[in-house]
């Protein structure tokens, strides 16, 4: 049985400030979607259906299947509540309450079992046993959808970790688990403990992609583009020779995301911080990066663009492949700020020979209308990402060129009071010294010898002592500045 799409449910999502994309993107959905495994195959199947009005049927129901083929209820449970909202006449819109009911008891008999043996293996008091009791434990909570079980697991199972491959192991587990729960403090802490020099063993060297992708996308995902596409650029070659079709591929990592994703993510978070000299030499010369930038070759035309000042296909470029990126489960949220700050460095440089530039010139410049082009220069003064002025009247954007003349008065005077002050303390200091004093600090040996050289007791000498050296000290000065 089929049925329509709810298009209210877009509509609302709109009206909401969520992302709807109503045109297919360029990649092939299947071929797309095949490149993961997991649960991030759930996730991201998910998303497209609450995105992507044309591709949702496809999306929920192929999201139901591959939900159902694992253990997490809680994930079927959230696909189930979409495909209702969107096509409530599906017949996968019906709740499979068998499926539920025997996945719940497979689930419960089997974490009943790993406990009971970890029991066993805690009474025999074998490091070994126990630390894989916990491994197993924590890899079946990651299963079945209870994160917080899985970590604990995980963190008690540091205890019993002899080998450094036992860490290795443990902290990308952690790694793993962090990414699913959106906790990005944690990714970044377990990528930093493996990078420490103390952890830097063999197996910890053999998975540096690993870690510099996860390393980058917790950056990514809280804003740091800069160092997150330092992270990006830097990731080992390695993983574009994994094969993703197969699980025991020590190398693959699209339990999480793809070679591809790198090279795009990596591009992306580049262009959105790196100026173009930054974009030749760390990122198009980058010998490892190229690797996954051949895997994406609209990105890296798109940065040689960007280098070359080629701003316009640079944008139309990133602009054609805007409903793919929004259909991504990573880059959807910062999608907007990544556009927008490429567009608005594109925007500083054009502008930076001038010292006036029409609407109308940008607007041609950029391949959009005068009033968009007003909207966008706007926001940039107002976020400083622009030094400008915008003149409504003539319609121009005005450079903010310096006062010369001012700020050589400025300097002048200044230059003129540094010297009157150094002058007055030079002649200060040989007054004090043609007195016969010397200024130390009060305590130290030798600090009143000077005073007491000249009859003076710096400590009983009184009110008109003190005066006495005061209106000394001050006819000498007279007198020398008077010469």
């Amino acid at each position: 049985m089929t049925t329509g799409i709810e298009y209210s449910y877009f509509t609302k999502a709109r009206q909401a400030g969520r992302p709807v994309v109503e045109d297919l993107p360029k990649s092939d959905f299947e071929q797309y979607i095949a490149n993961y495994r997991g649960k991030t195959r759930v996730d991201r199947l998910l998303l497209i259906g609450t995105t992507a009005p044309l591709l949702a049927p496809e999306a929920l129901r192929a999201a139901v299947a591959e939900a159902k083929q694992g253990r997490d209820v809680g994930r079927y449970d959230a696909v189930l509540a979409a495909i209702r909202e969107i096509l409530p006449g599906d017949i996968n819109a019906v709740p499979d309450s068998a499926w539920v009911d025997r996945t719940n008891r497979q689930v419960k008999a089997e974490s009943d079992r790993l406990e009971t043996e970890l029991k066993g293996y805690k009474n025999n008091l074998i490091k070994e046993s126990i630390r894989m009791g916990y491994d197993d434990l924590g890899q079946h909570f990651d299963r079945t959808g209870d994160l917080v079980n899985s970590v604990k697991a995980y963190g008690r199972m540091r205890d019993f970790c002899t080998t450094a491959s036992h860490v290795v192991i443990m902290s990308l587990r952690l790694i793993n688990v962090s990414i699913d729960q959106g906790n990005w403090l944690a990714v970044q802490t377990n990528v930093q403990k493996l990078r420490s020099p103390g952890q830097l063993s063999t197996e910890a060297q053999q998975m540096t992609a690993k870690l510099s992708a996860a390393m980058g996308l917790a950056l990514l995902a809280s804003g740091n583009f800069r160092e997150a596409a330092q992270e990006f650029v830097e990731a080992d070659p390695r993983m574009t020779q994994a094969r993703l079709d197969d699980p025991s591929d020590a190398e693959a990592f699209n339990e999480v995301m793809t070679p591809n994703d790198i090279a795009v993510y990596g591009g992306l978070c580049a262009l959105a911080s790196m100026d173009r000299n930054e974009l030749q030499k760390q990122v198009l010369e980058n010998g490892k990066f190229r690797t996954y930038l051949e895997l994406e070759p609209h990105i890296r035309r798109a940065i040689t663009f960007f280098v070359s000042s080629k701003y316009s296909a640079c944008l139309n470029i990133l602009e054609s492949y805007r409903s793919d990126y929004l259909l991504d489960i990573h880059l959807q949220r910062h999608l907007g700020e990544l556009y927008f700050r490429i567009r608005s460095k594109a925007i500083q440089q054009y502008f930076i020979p001038f010292s006036r530039v029409s609407f109308d010139a940008l607007a041609s410049a950029f391949d959009t209308d005068e009033h968009t082009i007003e909207q966008e220069l706007t926001s940039m003064i107002n976020r400083k990402h622009l030094d400008a002025r915008i003149d409504l009247v003539d319609r121009v954007l005005l450079s903010r060129t310096a006062n010369v003349r001012s700020d050589l008065h400025e300097n002048a005077l200044r230059t003129a009071k540094e010297y009157e002050r150094t002058a007055h303390l030079r002649i200060l200091r040989m007054e004090m010294l043609n007195a016969g004093l010397e200024v130390s600090d009060k305590g130290k040996p030798g600090a009143n010898t000077a005073l007491e050289n000249v009859g003076l007791d710096p400590y009983h000498g009184g009110a008109s002592t003190g005066n006495w050296l005061s209106e000394g000290i001050g006819r000498s000065l007279r007198s020398g500045l008077r010469g």
